[in-house]
């Protein structure tokens, strides 16, 4: 009797620990999603020296439209949650993203490869940073009011990322993309022979609730946020964009991507009422791909996260920055006095940066690739056209907006993006003519590791 006692408990074992790895295989296949949104005003409270052009040269003078963080948290049954965060500035450096990122990390076990910080790039944002760009020489008053502003944003960034994961409920995630015209290639307005190639692909991601309600909506563009160029806050034609989402959808929160939108403007521009068009015009797309049919997305959410070294073409000695100190340019001035200043405290000049490629794959759906500082186009069209342009997603602006990334033909090209802005952003140089490769190399590793192939032979 106790043996068929022992035999009788062994089966019902073995029955449950196969049961319990069939459960587990279904539900990393199936997604099972949980979702959870939330947003926050983080508007200036007080006149704040504005980002993005260095020919401003004295602080808001009111506001157009309220400024914002917002975060979806997505969770599928067998990870922990993962949080998209988008924020109307025009950058965030390495510090400030970090910051965010180690007190999610504390405070909610958000590991980093599981955070995306993307930026919409407004030019008509605050300046915000723990260490501002070389491009704003603001006096103590003003440093001060910008510190005031960084920590409160900081705060409010991550206690909307608590807001999102507490609000996690059942979901349905499905994926669309549409077109719409609003991006121009700014570098053929300055030389007309140059090549013109723009995205303009309308990647959205649709969030419902378990009886179809739509809870949010995630799109993606790339283009400058510059049709504005005035003194009043606001999030720009993007601003406008999610405003117009949120209008016909009552109760939903929209979220804008900025692209790979580096050389690319929306044109003409510098008035309102074009700002507002184009918001329209990405709002109408979205419809259009709305009422389409969308892929549903399964899961599980596969992450990945890595800094790859990408270095410059060359580090300037002391001798040539003590040279440029007496330029006519005032940014070549401040530049070279910036790095002077930091070749006496460290003892020399970095050769290369740390830069940031992260991952989100989406069962064997949709391949979110999100990208830091401001990348070129072709960067994107290359990526989806080796994984494929209908479930591939190419984000910029994520995570550290540390300079402009040329691809290779745009490096060779020269001008504002190929290297001209990096004395804004207080590089030493130019990058490498390999920084197209290396980054695109890195990107390929990074999808290796979370593809379901590769998930599938480490079990």
């Amino acid at each position: 009797m106790k043996t068929s006692i022992t035999y009788f408990r062994i089966a019902i074992g073995i029955t449950v620990f196969f049961h319990s790895i069939t459960v587990d295989l279904v539900a990393q296949e199936s997604g099972g999603w949980k979702a959870g949104v939330a947003k926050t005003v983080i508007t200036p409270s007080e006149p704040i020296w504005m980002a993005g052009f260095g020919s401003r040269n004295k602080p808001s003078e009111g506001v157009r439209l309220d400024i914002y963080v917002r975060a979806v948290a997505l969770q599928d049954v067998v990870n922990k949650p993962s949080v998209l965060v988008t924020l109307d500035l025009a950058g965030i450096e390495r510090e400030m993203a970090d910051a965010m990122a180690e007190r999610c990390r504390k405070e909610f076990g958000l590991t980093r490869d599981r955070l995306v910080l993307n930026i919409s790039h407004t030019h008509s944002g605050p300046v915000a940073g723990l260490v501002p760009m070389p491009l704003y020489d603001l006096e103590p008053a003003q440093r001060e009011t910008v510190r005031r502003y960084t920590n409160d944003l900081i705060d409010k960034t991550v206690r909307t990322v608590g807001q999102a994961i507490q609000g996690l409920a059942p979901a349905k995630l499905e994926f669309g993309q549409g077109l719409a015209g609003i991006a121009v290639n700014r570098r053929r307005d300055r030389l007309r022979s140059l090549p013109g190639p723009v995205d303009q692909d309308v990647p959205v991601l649709a969030i419902r609730g378990q009886d179809g309600s739509l809870l949010s909506v995630v799109v993606g563009y790339a283009a400058h946020a510059t049709a504005l160029s005035d003194y009043l806050i606001s999030g720009d034609w993007p601003g406008f964009a999610v405003a117009e989402i949120e209008k016909r959808h009552p109760g939903t929160t929209a979220l804008f991507v900025q692209g790979c939108g580096a050389d690319a403007n929306p044109l003409p521009r510098r008035d309102e009422k074009l700002a507002r068009n184009y918001g329209e015009i990405l709002a109408y797309a979205v419809e259009e791909v709305l009422r389409g049919r969308m892929a549903t997305l399964e899961g599980p959410l596969r992450t990945a996260f890595e800094l790859v070294d990408v270095p410059f073409h060359e580090v300037p000695t002391r001798e040539d920055l003590q040279r440029r100190l007496n330029d006519k340019n005032v940014f070549i001035r401040r530049h070279a006095k910036r790095l002077l200043a930091e070749l006496d405290r460290d003892g020399k000049l970095p050769v290369s940066y740390p830069y940031p490629v992260q991952i989100w794959q989406f069962g064997r759906g949709l391949k979110f690739i999100a990208l830091g500082g401001e990348v070129v186009v072709d960067y994107s069209l290359r990526l989806k056209n080796e994984f494929g342009f209908d479930h591939t997603w190419v984000a910029g602006y994520s995570n550290d907006i540390l300079a402009y990334i040329p691809s290779l033909r745009v490096l060779k090209e020269g001008g504002y993006e190929g290297g001209g802005a990096m004395i804004y952003f207080g590089r030493p140089g130019p990058f490498g003519a390999a920084v197209e490769e290396i980054i695109v190399e890195k990107v390929h590793d990074l999808v290796e590791r979370t593809s379901a192939s590769v998930q599938g032979k480490a079990k």
